[in-house]
């Protein structure tokens, strides 16, 4: 049995590092070769010599980060292997938002699988997260707690329905967003989507390059003041903080944090990551020989597994 490299990735300021192949994965600053899991702003960011990601994670990234040189992308697809250095690596749908890659990377025999942020649950907007055994298993943590679970977001998304006013909904500009309006859409067909200025050039770029197109309307102060109270509006974070004095709407936003219900009217438990049941059930499928955790708490997970099977954090450098 090959054997598994305790430091093949480790944490250092930048990000996380593979030293076998000189690259970092979803680094947080400048550096020459860097792998991108998906294009929200705490995993992908600008400067780097060289970008290894999805064409879907590009597009995004283009958008953001329109100082990036457009020949440092390395667009790869789905299924599809490439080496760095000596690493062999495949990107798997992920599940997350569109575009969203899971890492496998290859080495000596060992296969080690970088999740990123991952979801089980279904969702149209964006390619279904796809599963392949590995010896390691590099998770994300964020809800890696029992008493996180999350309900059903078709029950969640129809808490909308049956109330005569408008409702003001926050929610996250990339991948929530677009998932929220597919919902709305399909399960509240009498709601009209209205989309913020911050959120809309993302609801353009899926329609223009995802899975599917959503119904919608730019956000109009008229139309959110006249006529039938049927209106979502769709807010990012900040704006729905600094509307706390907004009349005569609903709030809820659509988030997995309980906190993040407190004070609003809906509580709207929507969640693009994997609870405890999903991990649980995830590492069953990828029947690792370790699991690593990062981009949360794994101690409860270490707990649960104890004397079955390794599981620590990435180490750092």
């Amino acid at each position: 049995m090959s054997i598994i490299l305790s430091d093949f990735l480790v944490r250092k300021p930048e990000g996380y590092y593979c030293r076998y192949g000189d690259f970092f994965i979803d680094a947080g600053g400048p550096v020459a070769h860097n792998v991108v899991s998906h294009a929200h702003g705490d995993h992908a960011s600008s400067g780097h010599d060289y970008v290894y990601c999805t064409n879907g994670t590009a597009l995004f990234m283009n958008y953001r980060y329109k100082q990036n040189r457009k020949d440092s992308y390395q667009i790869k697809l789905f299924n599809s292997s490439f080496k760095i250095g000596m690493i062999e690596i495949t990107f798997l749908p992920a599940g997350h938002i569109l575009g969203s890659a899971q890492i496998l990377m290859e080495y000596k025999g060992v296969r080690y699988l970088y999740t990123g942020d991952y979801k089980l649950q279904p969702d149209e907007t964006c390619e279904a997260i796809e599963v392949q055994q590995a010896d390691v298993l590099i998770t994300e943590s964020t809800f890696a707690n029992p008493e996180i679970i999350h309900p059903d977001p078709i029950a969640e998304i129809k808490k909308l329905e049956g109330h005569a006013s408008n409702i003001l909904l926050g929610t996250y500009v990339l991948g929530k967003a677009q998932r929220v309006t597919d919902l709305i859409n399909r399960y509240c067909p009498e709601r009209r989507v209205l989309v913020h200025s911050g959120i809309l050039p993302y609801h353009r770029l899926y329609d223009e390059h995802g899975l599917k197109k959503m119904s919608y309307e730019p956000y109009n102060r008229r139309e959110m003041k006249q006529g039938e109270q049927n209106k979502v509006y769709l807010v990012p974070p900040m704006t729905f903080k600094s509307y706390f004095r907004a009349t005569k709407v609903l709030r809820a936003f659509a988030s997995g944090w309980k906190r993040l219900q407190a004070q609003n009217d809906i509580e709207l438990y929507i969640s693009d990551h994997v609870d405890w049941n999903d991990i649980l059930h995830y590492i069953k499928m990828v029947a690792p020989r370790e699991v690593w955790t990062l981009h949360g708490d794994g101690t409860i997970l270490k707990s649960y597994f104890e004397e079955q099977l390794t599981v620590r954090d990435v180490l750092s450098a």
